[in-house]
């Protein structure tokens, strides 16, 4: 159960900018209104409501309503783990939304069983859950694949390999081999990220990773060359939803 995580978001009142996660993402609105802005096309999940985006695609989350604050709880299964669970077929969801109360229900006893950290428990949950929704999936005859960087794939493969130092665009567009302001335009016309919105979220999620009970996060802010614990926290939050304080202690609490 490696590959299956939830978080809950209570009390959202700040966008979520561009990004993506390489893992399905499937949330249960509990107030508000859920935004889900794709290039071109946009999706509102409501209260009751579960929405779910597919893996590697690029979005953002703009608050649709300023004077409600959103709640949800997200869970997130890693496309290996959902083709485990279709029975080895690749499926994909075009519908982002699923109106209906028993996958409501089998959402929260899902998240309830994870709870409990009993494998055989959320292991029975799970199948529960992904049986509930297979009929809003479609197979997907391709695999989930990473976005195209086209032209900057040296790029993103340096970002990859010295993702703990500093950036700045210089650098970049110099090893792009284009000036400054061609560089960010190019990139966020490739990408539909700016190269820095992509890094930050490139760091943030590679520090996700590192955060267990243990961990000292003011290490982990200052390993990933963030200003201070103030930035990091931030940043961390304007991908994630939380604090990386929160999120530590929701992992300590389901221990």
């Amino acid at each position: 159960m490696d590959n299956l995580e939830y978080i809950n978001i209570d009390g959202q009142t700040a966008d979520f900018p561009m990004h993506f996660h390489e893992t399905f993402c499937i949330s249960l609105i509990h107030q508000g209104i859920e935004q889900i802005e794709f290039e071109d096309q946009s999706f509102f999940s409501e209260k009751g409501s579960i929405s779910i985006t597919n893996p590697y695609e690029i979005h953002a989350n703009p608050l649709s309503e300023s004077k409600v604050a959103l709640k949800f709880d997200t869970i997130y299964l890693s496309g290996d783990l959902m083709k485990y669970l279709f029975e080895g077929k690749n499926i994909t969801f075009e519908n982002r939304k699923i109106n209906n109360e028993k996958a409501n229900l089998l959402f929260v006893q899902l998240t309830k069983a994870m709870d409990t950290g009993n494998a055989k428990t959320i292991e029975l949950a799970l199948h529960r859950f992904a049986n509930a929704i297979k009929y809003h999936s479609q197979e997907n005859m391709g695999t989930h694949g990473k976005p195209h960087f086209s032209d900057f794939n040296e790029i993103d493969l340096y970002i990859e390999n010295n993702i703990h130092e500093k950036f700045n665009l210089d650098d970049l567009s110099r090893m792009a081999n284009i000036n400054k302001y061609g560089f960010v335009k190019k990139f966020k016309a490739t990408t539909g990220m700016t190269p820095m919105n992509y890094i930050l979220m490139k760091k943030v999620f590679s520090c996700k990773e590192l955060i267990d009970a243990h961990t000292e996060l003011t290490d982990v802010a200052y390993r990933y060359n963030f200003t201070d614990m103030a930035h990091f926290s931030k940043t961390f939050k304007r991908f994630v939803g939380v604090s990386p304080k929160k999120y530590q202690t929701h992992l300590i609490e389901i221990l």
